[in-house]
């Protein structure tokens, strides 16, 4: 058995699907479906229930279970040889929210960058529920994530930064002579929302619930320029962090604190417990603690 075989098998698995499968390793499907074969026939066990819908058996589960970890184990291995070979060099594949922007990640890129120039930094902004999915399964190296904490079963996790939520309504809009607000203020406001696969989304709902309503959501996005124009075009009102807020330069725009209220955006690092950081992932996570934005 090669370990070629057992990422066939993990992807096949993972895509219940020998076709997607054979499309995202670049590989021949007939490849793949020998590969399986000779699998099932060295372990004498049958891995997929091969009907209408592609299904794990009972053995497939548990080879599933070991094939991740000798996958792992596999990966580590070839990491620390990368290491040994081309110290400073190499890459960084980081998630981070769209919502932080620039705001809370540019001092941390530029400076990692004037240490380590041959190392590349790859970033992909989604939300902090796809970015701990992504690093749960090897797909980015670290991620920033929204509120904390996760999981710590499956992370190592390093807080960063703690930003009050502000609101910002439109200059015209009747909240706009107030200095402070409250979220009961807020009940029957039309509110511009962060996507559900931001954590803020549901901490926002839940603290809400806590003034007795359930905001009324009018639009979701997850680029915080988007949600500007929208309070900007008088369609509803936002909750975005100090920081953000603070970088607005527009005048139709009016900020508030936010009273009673411990919603905040919660920025911590987070990677893969047991798994081997390459010498550019410990260098960067040395430098995020902490983030001087001053």
């Amino acid at each position: 058995m090669e370990i070629r075989h057992l990422e066939y098998f993990t992807e096949v698995a993972r895509q219940l699907s020998f076709t997607k499968a054979a499309s995202t390793l670049h590989v021949s499907q007939p490849s793949i479906s020998k590969s399986i074969k000779q699998i099932e026939e060295e372990l004498g066990v049958p891995l997929f229930y091969r009907s209408k819908q592609l299904e794990l058996t009972d053995a497939g589960h548990a080879v599933l279970i070991n094939a991740k970890k000798v996958l792992q184990a596999f990966d580590n291995m070839t990491d620390e040889l990368s290491d040994i070979t081309a110290i400073k060099k190499g890459q960084i594949k980081i998630g981070i929210p769209p919502i932080i922007g620039a705001a809370f990640f540019s001092k941390l890129i530029s400076r990692f960058k004037e240490l380590y120039p041959s190392v590349t930094i790859l970033l992909t902004e989604v939300g902090s529920k796809k970015i701990k999915q992504g690093v749960e399964d090897g797909s980015l190296d670290v991620g920033m994530v929204c509120n904390l904490p996760v999981q710590k079963a499956n992370f190592e996790i390093l807080p960063v930064i703690k930003d009050p939520l502000m609101l910002i309504v439109h200059a015209d809009h009747h909240l706009s002579r107030l200095n402070k607000v409250t979220l009961s203020d807020l009940e029957k406001e039309p509110f511009i929302m962060y996507r559900e696969d931001f954590t803020l989304h549901d901490r926002i709902i839940e603290a809400c619930s806590k003034y007795g309503y359930y905001p009324n959501i009018v639009c979701q996005s997850s680029q915080k320029d988007f949600m500007i124009e929208m309070v900007e075009a008088k369609l509803g009102v936002a909750l975005l962090p100090d920081k953000v807020v603070m970088s607005i330069q527009n005048p139709f725009i009016t900020a508030l604190q936010i009273t009673n209220s411990e919603v905040s955006l919660e920025l911590g690092l987070i990677w893969k417990k047991d798994k081997y950081l390459s010498f550019a992932v410990r260098e960067f996570i040395k430098l995020a603690h902490p983030i001087d934005e001053t």
